[in-house]
């Protein structure tokens, strides 16, 4: 027990920075109990008298992993629906008044387990006491800051870095920068640039920031890799005779070709032909065309709950996601993965606005977030956000979670149509 609470200590797991962070939180536990695990193995090789069996070992290793990622998952749930009801939330000030003050003002009101209780702006360009948005004010100039962090009790300062100056900056960070009571958040409103991934490279001794032209380099490149060729191949082996079966249903059901074939956008703006199970009627555009409110529906969510072109066993495949399992050919050929964004057509690309460069630097997964957090439910809005939060966090860990929990979400059929 001793044993465990220092590695555990070591990585980090009793620190409050890193508590409830989810899938980088159970890569620290297995990092943790995996080298509790290998100071046991060591100290039986160097300690003659000291005897362990190998079975108990790995037992108690798997014990340990398991039990402790399901508590802290659980504790986890329960913190994040007590923050929903305003508990154990952090008082938080935005410094700034800009737009990138307000996105991030906007986007933390919108994420109640974010954990932070945003109290308002400080700006010396907002006069104090003026609504931003919603129920935030600006509460007064920079130089009111240390009163205003004394009387709110403020624990987070996160800095709209566009909308300050450098002085200011390192004025706010010489003060709360090695506080124990104030921890200082930067944003630097290149969001679209950053998601990429990010190396600091000292160039003739001057420390510079070099942007990634893809999110996924080195190990985790190889990692991913890796999995999607060794999954993929494992399911087709498993499903030879599902897809077999649905392809003689498909021609069966309904005159036409067996698969349809989407052109959709690829890493670096190559684009490809994605494969799917024909779930519609090959006259579908013209069935579309008598109903014009659903043609502009489709316009603008490109998607139909209730679309008169799918077959009847077209629904069937769409409900449980089958329709796609001919993309896992599309794996193997490298243009997809197992996992990441929604793939997109070259017309959507425009939706996503000033994210478009980060969605390009990544494939497009067969699952992923949005397959996991309510599927054709979500908003346009909403599948753009997960897709720049997979992004932007991408761990070979997270990519394990995302298929842990697809399972029973295609079994559940909800949000798919």
């Amino acid at each position: 027990m001793p044993l465990w609470l220092m590695t555990f200590a070591l990585f980090g797991l009793y620190n409050c920075r890193y508590l409830l962070g989810g899938v980088g939180e159970y890569a620290r536990v297995f990092h943790a109990s995996t080298t509790g695990l290998l100071v046991v193995v060591f100290v039986a090789f160097i300690v003659e008298d000291f005897i362990i069996a190998r079975g108990w070992l790995i037992s108690a290793w798997l014990f340990n992993f398991v039990l402790v990622t399901n508590a802290r998952f659980w504790l986890r749930r329960l913190v994040y629906s007590l923050r929903r009801h305003g508990y154990f939330l952090t008082p938080t000030l935005i410094i700034g008044g800009n737009g990138e003050a307000y996105l991030l003002a906007h986007q933390l009101s919108h994420w109640p387990t974010s954990g932070l209780n945003l109290l308002g702006f400080v700006s010396d360009k907002l006069p104090p006491g003026q609504r931003i948005i919603r129920n935030f004010y600006s509460l007064g100039p920079t130089k009111d800051l240390p009163k205003l962090v004394e009387r709110y009790g403020v624990e987070e300062l996160i800095l709209a870095t566009s909308a300050l100056t450098q002085e200011t900056i390192l004025e706010i960070f010489q003060r709360y920068g090695f506080s124990n009571h104030v921890n200082i958040w930067f944003s630097s409103g290149l969001f679209e640039i950053m998601t990429t991934g990010l190396q600091v490279k000292e160039l003739a001794y001057t420390p510079l920031i070099a942007v990634n032209q893809v999110r996924l380099t080195g190990l985790e490149r190889f990692l991913k890799m890796m999995m999607d060729y060794t999954l993929t191949i494992l399911g087709l082996f498993l499903l030879a005779p599902v897809i077999f079966l649905i392809a003689v249903l498909i021609r069966l059901d309904s005159p036409g070709p067996i698969f349809y074939r989407r052109r959709v956008m690829g890493v670096g703006g190559h684009e490809f032909y994605a494969l799917k199970f024909r779930t519609m009627r090959v006259d579908g555009e013209q069935i579309l065309a008598r109903y014009p409110a659903l043609q502009a529906k489709l316009a603008a969510e490109h998607k139909l709950k209730e679309d008169p072109r799918v077959t009847r066993l077209g629904r069937f495949l769409r409900r449980f996601s089958l329709d796609e399992l001919p993309q896992l050919f599309n794996i193997l050929l490298g243009q997809m993965s197992l996992i990441g964004p929604r793939m997109i057509s070259p017309a959507e690309l425009a939706d996503y606005g000033q994210w478009e460069m980060n969605l390009l630097t990544v494939k497009p997964g067969l699952t992923g977030l949005w397959q996991i957090s309510g599927r054709s439910d979500l908003t346009y809005e909403e599948r753009v956000k997960l897709d720049m939060y997979y992004i932007r966090n991408y761990s070979i860990w997270l990519d394990i979670f995302i298929i842990w929990r697809t399972i029973p979400t295609i079994l559940k059929g909800r949000g798919a149509y």
